[in-house]
């Protein structure tokens, strides 16, 4: 004898193809008809899906004081005539205001110092998240310009000898300080490795010795009577990258 007809699963199973993954996948048929077979598009309505879980949050996740944002990932770098749009983003939860942002107001702490220590955790916390924050970011975020932006954390970076992570820095996108100028002076004015200084700038190690080294091929170079000119020649690099470490290189002369 045959097996007996399931007739419960016959009539109910089809239910649990009653999903948002295969109303993707039947419309990625509809519209690109020739994007391949149903595992392909299976596949791609998954990625599709995958992506979106990514980017949005339940509100249960995001407390009082947070926002979402999105980042540019950390090993994602510009490149020529890309596209934002065509770069790794990164959704970020980031605390806007904390109790201890309400504290410092109530503590009468200078609005500028207090902006900068929001501007500082936020830097903090998307490169945590494995993400990078651009002037433009954190101008939007706290309803400020750009350069006012640069200019407050350009200038606590300068007094503190530290990089604040964000895209002006690891990325070279805005303004902010040097960061060749601060892995310098950690080493040959604090005397510093790279592996200290790699870690103290968000840098890797490789990174680290590849600045040090140019610097070093620059100074030689000087030492040696060329002009910036000829030194950019020599080495194959800009003019305006060679009198960085020029004026790098005349700072470290004169600091104590």
């Amino acid at each position: 004898m045959g097996r007996k007809p399931d007739y419960v699963r016959k009539k109910y199973a089809p239910l649990l193809e009653k999903n948002l993954t295969n109303a993707l996948a039947h419309r990625i048929g509809q519209d690109f008809p020739r994007i391949g077979g149903a595992r392909i598009r299976q596949l791609c309505a998954e990625m599709i899906l995958e992506v979106v879980n990514d980017h949005v949050r339940p509100r249960d996740r995001i407390q009082h004081g947070q926002v979402m944002w999105m980042g540019i990932h950390v090993d994602d770098p510009p490149r020529h005539y890309r596209r934002l749009a065509d770069t790794r983003l990164v959704p970020l939860v980031l605390d806007l205001n904390t109790p201890e942002d309400i504290q410092a107001r109530l503590d009468r702490i200078p609005p500028r110092k207090r902006l900068k220590q929001q501007l500082v955790r936020l830097c903090e916390q998307a490169y945590e998240q494995k993400a990078l924050l651009s002037n433009c970011d954190l101008a939007a975020l706290m309803n400020l310009n750009d350069s006012s932006v640069a200019n407050i954390l350009t200038t606590h970076e300068r007094e503190t000898g530290t990089l604040v992570p964000r895209r002006a820095t690891l990325h070279d996108v805005g303004t902010g300080q040097t960061h060749k100028r601060i892995i310098c002076h950690k080493r040959y004015a604090e005397g510093k490795t790279s592996d200290m200084i790699a870690k103290e700038t968000y840098h890797s190690i490789e990174a680290v010795d590849r600045y040090l080294g140019q610097f070093d091929r620059v100074r030689h170079c000087r030492q040696q009577g060329m002009t910036p000119e000829r030194t950019a020649f020599i080495l194959n690099c800009s003019v305006g990258l060679v009198n960085e470490y020029l004026a790098i290189d005349k700072e470290l002369e004169v600091s104590p």
